[in-house]
Protein backbone atom coordinates (compact mmCIF):
# COMPACT_ATOMS: atom_id res chain seq x y z
CA UNK A 1 0.00 0.00 0.00
CA UNK A 2 2.73 2.61 0.89
CA UNK A 3 4.56 2.36 -2.97
CA UNK A 4 1.01 3.35 -4.32
CA UNK A 5 0.58 5.86 -1.64
CA UNK A 6 3.96 7.08 -2.59
CA UNK A 7 3.14 7.11 -6.34
CA UNK A 8 0.06 9.21 -5.71
CA UNK A 9 2.14 11.73 -3.92
CA UNK A 10 4.56 12.31 -6.48
CA UNK A 11 1.95 12.59 -9.53
CA UNK A 12 0.23 15.55 -6.32
CA UNK A 13 3.56 17.35 -5.96
CA UNK A 14 5.08 16.87 -9.62
CA UNK A 15 1.76 19.41 -10.98
CA UNK A 16 2.42 23.06 -10.37
CA UNK A 17 -1.03 23.40 -9.28
CA UNK A 18 -0.12 21.82 -6.23
CA UNK A 19 1.64 25.05 -4.83
CA UNK A 20 -1.40 27.38 -5.43
CA UNK A 21 -2.86 26.72 -2.28
CA UNK A 22 0.70 26.99 -0.44
CA UNK A 23 1.30 29.86 -2.06
CA UNK A 24 -2.22 31.74 -1.95
CA UNK A 25 -2.29 30.74 1.56
CA UNK A 26 1.40 32.13 2.58
CA UNK A 27 0.28 35.36 0.72
CA UNK A 28 -3.04 36.51 2.54
CA UNK A 29 -1.54 35.64 5.79
CA UNK A 30 1.40 37.56 5.06
CA UNK A 31 -0.27 40.85 3.93
CA UNK A 32 -2.89 40.34 6.74
CA UNK A 33 0.27 40.36 9.57
CA UNK A 34 1.86 43.00 8.07
CA UNK A 35 -1.25 45.50 7.91
CA UNK A 36 -1.89 44.62 11.75
CA UNK A 37 1.90 45.39 12.30
CA UNK A 38 1.93 48.72 10.79
CA UNK A 39 -1.96 49.54 11.85
CA UNK A 40 -2.58 47.03 15.14
CA UNK A 41 -3.51 50.37 17.28
CA UNK A 42 -6.00 51.13 15.26
CA UNK A 43 -7.66 47.54 14.89
CA UNK A 44 -7.07 47.04 19.15
CA UNK A 45 -9.01 50.39 19.85
CA UNK A 46 -11.51 49.02 17.21
CA UNK A 47 -11.50 46.20 19.14
CA UNK A 48 -11.59 47.31 22.86
CA UNK A 49 -14.15 50.72 21.31
CA UNK A 50 -17.34 49.43 23.35
CA UNK A 51 -16.18 47.98 26.45
CA UNK A 52 -13.36 50.31 27.52
CA UNK A 53 -15.77 52.31 29.65
CA UNK A 54 -16.38 48.98 32.06
CA UNK A 55 -13.77 46.74 31.55
CA UNK A 56 -9.71 47.07 31.73
CA UNK A 57 -6.90 44.81 29.88
CA UNK A 58 -3.68 44.71 31.17
CA UNK A 59 -1.27 43.52 28.50
CA UNK A 60 -1.38 43.57 24.90
CA UNK A 61 -4.10 42.73 22.80
CA UNK A 62 -3.03 41.92 19.83
CA UNK A 63 -0.73 39.58 19.94
CA UNK A 64 0.63 36.38 18.04
CA UNK A 65 -2.41 34.26 19.70
CA UNK A 66 -4.97 36.88 18.80
CA UNK A 67 -3.84 37.38 15.13
CA UNK A 68 -3.84 33.60 14.77
CA UNK A 69 -7.68 33.19 15.80
CA UNK A 70 -8.71 36.19 13.20
CA UNK A 71 -6.37 34.62 10.71
CA UNK A 72 -8.00 30.86 10.97
CA UNK A 73 -11.77 32.77 11.30
CA UNK A 74 -11.13 34.44 7.81
CA UNK A 75 -9.05 31.29 6.77
CA UNK A 76 -10.57 27.68 7.58
CA UNK A 77 -13.51 29.63 5.57
CA UNK A 78 -11.56 29.61 2.04
CA UNK A 79 -9.04 26.46 2.56
CA UNK A 80 -11.92 24.15 1.62
CA UNK A 81 -11.66 25.51 -1.98
CA UNK A 82 -8.31 25.34 -2.09
CA UNK A 83 -8.41 21.66 -1.01
CA UNK A 84 -10.45 20.67 -3.70
CA UNK A 85 -8.55 21.46 -6.06
CA UNK A 86 -6.76 18.38 -5.47
CA UNK A 87 -8.71 16.21 -4.34
CA UNK A 88 -11.76 16.82 -6.19
CA UNK A 89 -9.33 15.80 -9.50
CA UNK A 90 -7.74 12.80 -7.78
CA UNK A 91 -9.65 9.78 -9.68
CA UNK A 92 -11.25 12.22 -12.76
CA UNK A 93 -7.43 13.45 -13.80
CA UNK A 94 -7.19 10.06 -14.43
CA UNK A 95 -9.87 9.52 -15.67
CA UNK A 96 -9.54 12.39 -18.36
CA UNK A 97 -5.86 11.62 -19.30
CA UNK A 98 -7.30 7.85 -20.02
CA UNK A 99 -4.64 6.61 -17.20
CA UNK A 100 -7.18 5.34 -14.90
CA UNK A 101 -7.62 1.63 -17.04
CA UNK A 102 -4.16 1.49 -17.22
CA UNK A 103 -4.10 1.59 -13.47
CA UNK A 104 -6.90 -0.94 -12.88
CA UNK A 105 -5.27 -3.29 -14.79
CA UNK A 106 -2.07 -3.73 -12.40
CA UNK A 107 -2.21 -6.33 -9.98
CA UNK A 108 -3.42 -4.38 -6.98
CA UNK A 109 -7.15 -3.87 -6.49
CA UNK A 110 -9.92 -1.22 -7.51
CA UNK A 111 -9.94 -0.84 -3.65
CA UNK A 112 -6.31 -0.62 -2.95
CA UNK A 113 -5.87 2.38 -5.42
CA UNK A 114 -8.98 4.16 -4.08
CA UNK A 115 -8.11 4.34 -0.61
CA UNK A 116 -4.25 5.08 -1.87
CA UNK A 117 -5.33 8.09 -3.56
CA UNK A 118 -7.21 9.05 -0.79
CA UNK A 119 -4.65 9.07 1.75
CA UNK A 120 -2.26 10.77 -0.87
CA UNK A 121 -5.23 13.47 -0.79
CA UNK A 122 -5.79 13.56 2.93
CA UNK A 123 -1.87 13.55 3.32
CA UNK A 124 -1.71 16.77 0.61
CA UNK A 125 -4.63 18.33 3.39
CA UNK A 126 -3.15 17.83 6.35
CA UNK A 127 0.01 19.55 5.21
CA UNK A 128 -1.55 22.18 3.98
CA UNK A 129 -2.66 22.68 7.60
CA UNK A 130 0.45 22.23 8.93
CA UNK A 131 1.94 25.20 7.24
CA UNK A 132 -1.18 27.03 7.41
CA UNK A 133 -0.65 26.54 11.45
CA UNK A 134 3.15 27.66 10.95
CA UNK A 135 2.14 30.80 9.34
CA UNK A 136 -0.93 31.89 11.29
CA UNK A 137 0.26 30.37 14.55
CA UNK A 138 4.52 30.06 14.88
CA UNK A 139 5.21 33.01 12.99
CA UNK A 140 2.37 35.46 14.39
CA UNK A 141 3.96 34.56 18.13
CA UNK A 142 7.49 35.33 16.27
CA UNK A 143 6.37 38.88 15.30
CA UNK A 144 3.96 39.52 17.84
CA UNK A 145 4.89 38.07 20.89
CA UNK A 146 2.44 36.38 23.18
CA UNK A 147 -0.17 37.35 26.16
CA UNK A 148 -3.19 36.49 27.17
CA UNK A 149 -5.57 36.20 24.76
CA UNK A 150 -8.75 38.38 24.37
CA UNK A 151 -11.96 37.45 22.82
CA UNK A 152 -15.29 39.49 21.46
CA UNK A 153 -17.88 37.17 21.33
CA UNK A 154 -21.63 37.88 20.39
CA UNK A 155 -22.31 38.26 23.89
CA UNK A 156 -19.74 38.32 26.35
CA UNK A 157 -15.90 38.17 26.52
CA UNK A 158 -13.63 35.66 27.02
CA UNK A 159 -9.66 36.20 28.59
CA UNK A 160 -7.35 33.09 28.53
CA UNK A 161 -4.28 33.07 30.23
CA UNK A 162 -1.38 32.92 28.45
CA UNK A 163 -0.50 29.17 29.58
CA UNK A 164 -3.35 28.59 29.41
CA UNK A 165 -3.98 29.13 25.36
CA UNK A 166 -1.16 26.55 22.96
CA UNK A 167 -2.89 23.77 23.66
CA UNK A 168 -6.11 24.98 22.77
CA UNK A 169 -4.67 25.80 19.55
CA UNK A 170 -3.01 22.30 18.76
CA UNK A 171 -6.81 20.91 19.46
CA UNK A 172 -8.49 23.61 17.22
CA UNK A 173 -5.73 22.03 14.32
CA UNK A 174 -6.24 18.81 15.13
CA UNK A 175 -9.94 19.17 14.70
CA UNK A 176 -9.80 21.49 11.84
CA UNK A 177 -8.21 18.24 9.62
CA UNK A 178 -11.11 16.35 10.78
CA UNK A 179 -13.18 19.68 8.43
CA UNK A 180 -11.05 19.29 6.10
CA UNK A 181 -10.91 15.59 5.64
CA UNK A 182 -14.45 15.72 5.35
CA UNK A 183 -14.05 18.44 1.99
CA UNK A 184 -11.30 16.16 0.79
CA UNK A 185 -13.65 12.87 1.13
CA UNK A 186 -16.20 15.11 -0.54
CA UNK A 187 -14.59 16.13 -3.66
CA UNK A 188 -12.92 12.47 -3.64
CA UNK A 189 -16.43 11.30 -3.93
CA UNK A 190 -17.40 13.82 -6.89
CA UNK A 191 -14.22 12.93 -8.53
CA UNK A 192 -15.37 9.20 -8.85
CA UNK A 193 -18.36 10.02 -10.46
CA UNK A 194 -17.03 12.12 -13.65
CA UNK A 195 -14.40 11.84 -15.97
CA UNK A 196 -13.60 15.63 -15.99
CA UNK A 197 -11.36 17.50 -13.13
CA UNK A 198 -13.67 20.55 -13.74
CA UNK A 199 -17.18 19.36 -12.90
CA UNK A 200 -15.85 17.91 -9.35
CA UNK A 201 -14.34 20.82 -8.19
CA UNK A 202 -16.94 23.43 -8.54
CA UNK A 203 -19.39 20.23 -7.31
CA UNK A 204 -17.23 20.53 -4.27
CA UNK A 205 -17.43 24.10 -4.02
CA UNK A 206 -21.22 24.64 -4.74
CA UNK A 207 -22.21 21.82 -2.40
CA UNK A 208 -19.80 23.47 0.75
CA UNK A 209 -21.48 26.95 -0.63
CA UNK A 210 -25.20 25.50 -0.50
CA UNK A 211 -24.74 23.41 2.65
CA UNK A 212 -23.17 26.48 4.55
CA UNK A 213 -26.35 28.60 3.42
CA UNK A 214 -28.64 25.67 4.99
CA UNK A 215 -26.41 25.34 8.11
CA UNK A 216 -26.13 29.41 8.76
CA UNK A 217 -30.33 30.12 7.80
CA UNK A 218 -32.28 30.01 11.08
CA UNK A 219 -35.52 28.59 8.99
CA UNK A 220 -37.48 25.75 11.19
CA UNK A 221 -37.93 23.79 7.98
CA UNK A 222 -33.92 23.91 8.31
CA UNK A 223 -33.58 23.25 11.34
CA UNK A 224 -33.97 19.32 11.02
CA UNK A 225 -31.09 18.62 8.91
CA UNK A 226 -28.58 21.23 10.24
CA UNK A 227 -27.29 19.02 12.65
CA UNK A 228 -26.71 15.93 9.92
CA UNK A 229 -24.60 18.73 7.44
CA UNK A 230 -20.95 18.56 7.97
CA UNK A 231 -20.75 22.42 7.06
CA UNK A 232 -22.57 22.83 10.62
CA UNK A 233 -19.95 21.16 12.36
CA UNK A 234 -16.79 22.72 10.29
CA UNK A 235 -16.64 25.76 12.57
CA UNK A 236 -16.65 24.31 15.61
CA UNK A 237 -12.86 24.33 16.48
CA UNK A 238 -13.84 27.41 17.87
CA UNK A 239 -15.45 26.41 21.00
CA UNK A 240 -11.81 25.36 22.36
CA UNK A 241 -11.75 28.79 23.26
CA UNK A 242 -14.72 29.20 25.28
CA UNK A 243 -14.05 28.70 28.85
CA UNK A 244 -16.23 26.92 32.00
CA UNK A 245 -16.29 29.93 34.97
CA UNK A 246 -17.13 29.29 38.74
CA UNK A 247 -20.05 30.83 40.66
CA UNK A 248 -17.75 34.06 41.03
CA UNK A 249 -17.55 34.13 37.49
CA UNK A 250 -13.96 33.61 36.97
CA UNK A 251 -12.46 31.99 34.22
CA UNK A 252 -11.42 28.02 35.27
CA UNK A 253 -7.89 27.15 33.81
CA UNK A 254 -7.73 24.36 31.36
CA UNK A 255 -11.46 23.91 31.13
CA UNK A 256 -13.56 23.81 27.26
CA UNK A 257 -17.32 24.82 28.34
CA UNK A 258 -19.02 23.07 25.53
CA UNK A 259 -16.92 19.42 25.51
CA UNK A 260 -19.86 17.22 24.03
CA UNK A 261 -20.63 19.73 21.05
CA UNK A 262 -17.01 19.24 19.86
CA UNK A 263 -17.28 15.52 20.61
CA UNK A 264 -20.96 14.92 18.50
CA UNK A 265 -19.11 16.82 15.88
CA UNK A 266 -16.09 15.05 15.41
CA UNK A 267 -18.57 11.80 15.02
CA UNK A 268 -20.75 13.69 12.52
CA UNK A 269 -17.35 14.48 10.35
CA UNK A 270 -15.71 11.36 10.50
CA UNK A 271 -18.81 9.61 9.87
CA UNK A 272 -19.18 11.78 6.74
CA UNK A 273 -15.67 10.96 5.65
CA UNK A 274 -16.29 7.27 5.86
CA UNK A 275 -19.62 7.47 4.02
CA UNK A 276 -17.87 9.39 1.15
CA UNK A 277 -14.63 7.26 0.69
CA UNK A 278 -17.13 4.06 0.79
CA UNK A 279 -19.33 5.44 -1.76
CA UNK A 280 -16.07 6.25 -3.76
CA UNK A 281 -14.89 2.57 -3.52
CA UNK A 282 -18.45 1.43 -4.47
CA UNK A 283 -19.06 3.62 -7.31
CA UNK A 284 -15.17 2.70 -8.79
CA UNK A 285 -15.81 -0.76 -8.04
CA UNK A 286 -18.54 -0.93 -10.04
CA UNK A 287 -17.75 1.84 -12.98
CA UNK A 288 -16.50 0.31 -16.38
CA UNK A 289 -13.90 2.14 -17.74
CA UNK A 290 -13.47 2.44 -21.22
CA UNK A 291 -10.68 4.68 -21.92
Amino acid sequence: MWSLIKVELYKIFSRPRTYIAFGAIAALIVVIQLGLKIDGDAYSSFLMKDINDTLTVDGKVLNGYLICYILLQLLLVHVPLLVALIAADMISGEANLGTLRLLFTTPYSRTRWVLAKFIAASIYTILLLIWLAFLALFVSMWIFGTDDLFLMKSNYVVLIEQNDVLWRYVGAFVFASFALLTVTSLGFLLSSLSSNSIGPIVGTMSVIVFFTILSTLNIPLFTIVKPYLFTTHMNNWKEFFDIQVNANNEAITGSILNIPKIKISLVVLTLHIILFVSASIIIIKQKDILS
